[in-house]
């Protein structure tokens, strides 16, 4: 079925679609650009009244997404997005402000059917993709509300929202397409980072594609065993076929694989549990996150105390690992690594 999302398209797609209703090619340049500024017709002032009625009473709409709520961290400056679809949903985003720059925090899916054992994005399961229209409104929206004279107010985005970006592969791939478009926002493809639970096939087939994002795989365990308690795609994938995958996307696009590792108390933060996580990345091009695992109430997993977490990060050191301890930020909102859901907003009207 025929998108009826006009930020679906690219300008070649806007451009066959603009000559269908008798208008000059050049109208779908004007349009896309509207498009990337999060404008609705009655703000797009170039382009004649008459083309856009035409457009909408063939039922096509310029933005899949709009802002309904916002939430401010009192400890950071993190804010959190909620964003209504067109269908109702509710989705997720969130920004943070660091001093490089500001990173979003984007969504790919209403819902999410991996189900880790840690995360809420997975409660209600999958409910449905997004389109790359949808994906890119969220940049588009946050880019609007933030922009300070004429700088971008998103500089980064990491996939890492709700949803698996691999299990919505299509999509995800235009959306990274649109994204860095240097006719369009124009988002360096080197500060777009992926995070995936390990969709071996696809991180291949992502890179044999010709798309170079940052991968970042969710890791979160040293061993399958213990994988496959916290991550039922793991019993899909192995930690081998994890390691085989990216060391073929890294020699095909030359970039440098992220892992991450939620730090859950009395399970993956033991000193073996260090030793067996060296070896599995030994000798690879990568870099470990240590997450400090933040709180679901639903999934009643502890995180691990900060003690523990330095001392596993001192112990990969000892082994020559890149590790940090990543800054968790946006706890206060649930708008931190692992919270973001599809929201169900029962009592307040939207």
């Amino acid at each position: 079925m025929e998108s009826k999302l006009l930020a679906d398209r690219s300008i070649e797609e806007l451009e066959l679609l603009v000559e269908k209703i008798h208008q000059p090619k050049f109208r779908a340049k004007q349009l896309y650009e509207w498009l990337n500024k999060g404008a609705s017709f009655d703000g797009m002032k170039n382009i004649p009244k008459s083309m856009l009625d035409a457009l909408s009473e063939d039922g096509y709409y310029p933005q899949g997404i709009e802002i309904v709520k916002e939430l401010r961290s009192s400890l950071d400056g993190t804010i959190k997005y909620l964003y209504r679809l067109r269908d109702g949903n509710i989705i997720e985003g969130v920004l943070m402000k660091y001093k490089y720059g500001n990173t979003l925090c984007v969504s790919t899916q209403v819902g999410c059917r991996m189900n880790c054992a840690f995360c809420a994005s997975g409660l209600d399961g999958l409910i449905r993709n997004l389109s790359a229209g949808e994906i890119l409104g969220q940049v588009v929206a946050v880019n609007r509300e933030n922009a300070v004279d004429n700088e971008r107010g998103v500089t980064n985005i990491v996939l890492m929202g709700s949803g698996e970006p691999l299990d919505n592969y299509d999509n995800v791939c235009k959306f990274l397409t649109l994204v860095s478009d240097e006719r369009g926002l124009n988002l360096s493809k080197r500060n777009v980072s992926l995070s995936t639970c390990g969709l071996c096939d696809k991180i291949v087939r992502l890179a044999d594609d010709g798309f170079s994002p940052t991968m970042t795989i969710s890791l979160h365990a040293p061993n399958d065993e213990m994988r496959r308690e916290i991550m039922p795609i793991a019993k899909k994938y192995s930690i081998s076929d994890i390691i085989k995958a990216v060391k073929y996307y890294f020699d095909k696009t030359g970039r440098r694989i992220i892992f991450e590792y939620s730090m859950i108390a009395g399970k993956n933060d033991t000193e073996i549990c260090a030793k067996q996580l060296a070896e599995v990345v030994k000798g690879l091009a990568c870099h470990i996150n240590l997450i400090p695992l933040n709180y679901v109430k639903e999934r009643g997993l502890d995180g691990s105390s900060k003690k523990n977490i330095y001392r596993f990060m001192a112990q990969l050191e000892k082994q020559g690992i890149s590790v940090t301890v990543r800054r968790s930020m946006g706890g206060d909102i649930e708008g931190a690594c692992g919270q973001l859901r599809r929201k169900v907003l029962k009592d307040e009207n939207y």
